[in-house]
Parts: structure tokens; C-alpha cells; sequence
């Protein structure tokens, strides 16, 4: 899952993206209004974790743009202004939830699972495939009915790969899902994650890697 916080006040901002990152997402970080903008045009986001009050463009004038986009993100407002009038009001402008700051974390972690779950293109919560179960919310994965001891990388990376079945995703695509604009797209971190995925998996081997194409989960595990 691929996040965007935006949020003028750095240090609350780098907690809640570093917060969110132990939780296995892929985090982004803007600290006004047009800088979030400028990122919405270049990368795709389940959630948007929006501050109200931002400068450059305001939070509900961003709000509104993004609700407006085709394959949209979903919007967590996270702000200060906490009453009943405030909540109609940032709903109205078609943030799909409202948090008032202070929040608690663990809530935060649970608001943006659910809207993920919600947007028109996200699939059920279990995922399965061949012999593999996930379940996001729980962090919970099994093949066979044997629990797995994954990383969060792991986790998300098998995540990403589940999600995509029956298709590919290259490493570039695991880059953009699993980590952040942060990562480096000449390193091997892609290949040595999968490695070590591999082998927490056991076999029969269930990732394949075509060349120049990318990785997948295949329906049946290879013999």
C-alpha cells in the first residue's frame, strides 16, 4: 500500500510516515499543498492522510482535486479542527474520513486500512493464490495453513505479488508499491528481498521471474 501524509508540521509528519513505514507501507511525505500536488501527478496512492490547513494550496482546495481525479486516491483528513461542523465539512468536500488531532495511532493504522479496502479497485481481505493466504489487517500470512515469519518488506512484497494475480509486476513496480520515492531505482534491494521471500516460502517454488518482465505468483506452486 502506497501512502501520501501530507502535512505542514515536520516532526508530526516524519512520525506518522515512520509509523506507517513499521506497518510495512510505502510512505510519502509533502509539506504544502503544492508540493502534494506535484506528487499526485507523479505516483499513485491508495491514501491520501491530508492536513487541513496547509499553505500553497489548502488542504480543502487538495481535497476536492483529488476527488476529482479518475482512479482516485482516498482522503483521511487529519487535522485540528475536531467538531461536528468541522467533520460535515471536510466530508462534504469528499474526504472519505475525518481524524481529529490528538489521535491515536493504532486508530490512524486502522482508518487507513479500511479505506484502502474500500477503493473501487481493491480486492477482498484475504488474499489467496495457490497454496498462500494473506490477510492485510491481521498481518497474518500462511502457506499451506503454515504461518510464515515474514519481515515487513516481506509481508508487503508478497502482498503487492497477491494482489496482481494472475499478472506481473516488474521490479520497478515493487519499488514504487513497496517502498518510496525514496528508493533507489538502480538497486538490488527488489532482488535480494525476493530472495529471502523465496526462502521463507519453501518450496515447491511459487514466485516466478520472467526476464525483462518481472515476478508473479503462479496459481498452481511449480513442481
Amino acid at each position: 500500500m502506497r501512502v501520501l501524509v501530507v502535512e505542514d508540521a515536520r516532526a508530526l509528519a516524519e512520525v506518522v510516515a515512520e509509523g506507517l513505514r513499521d506497518q510495512g507501507m510505502a510512505v510519502d511525505i509533502a509539506h504544502d499543498g503544492l508540493t502534494a500536488a506535484a506528487k499526485l501527478g507523479l505516483s499513485p496512492y491508495d491514501v491520501v492522510v491530508l492536513d487541513r490547513d496547509l499553505p500553497g494550496i489548502h488542504g480543502d482546495t487538495l481535497c476536492q482535486m483529488i476527488t476529482e481525479r479518475d482512479h482516485r486516491a482516498m482522503v483521511l483528513m487529519l487535522t485540528a479542527a475536531g467538531t461536528p461542523g468541522d467533520r460535515v465539512s471536510g466530508l462534504t468536500l469528499g474526504a472519505d474520513d475525518y481524524l481529529a488531532k490528538p489521535f491515536h495511532f493504532p486508530e490512524l493504522i486502522l482508518r487507513i486500512r479500511a479505506l484502502a479496502r474500500r477503493r473501487p479497485t481493491a480486492r477482498s481481505r484475504t488474499l489467496r493464490a495457490a497454496d498462500l493466504e494473506l490477510d492485510p489487517v491481521r498481518r497474518a500470512a500462511l502457506r499451506g495453513g503454515r504461518p510464515l515469519e515474514l519481515s515487513v518488506k516481506e509481508f508487503a512484497v508478497l502482498e503487492a505479488l497477491l494482489r496482481a494475480v494472475p499478472g506481473f509486476l516488474s521490479a520497478e513496480d515493487l519499488l514504487e508499491q513497496v517502498w518510496d520515492e525514496n528508493a533507489d531505482p538502480f538497486t538490488n534491494t527488489v532482488t535480494v528481498t525476493i530472495g529471502r521471500l523465496r526462502r521463507k516460502l519453501g518450496g515447491p517454488p511459487v514466485i516466478t521471474t520472467t526476464p525483462g518482465v518481472g515476478y508473479r505468483i503462479t496459481e498452481a506452486p511449480a513442481s
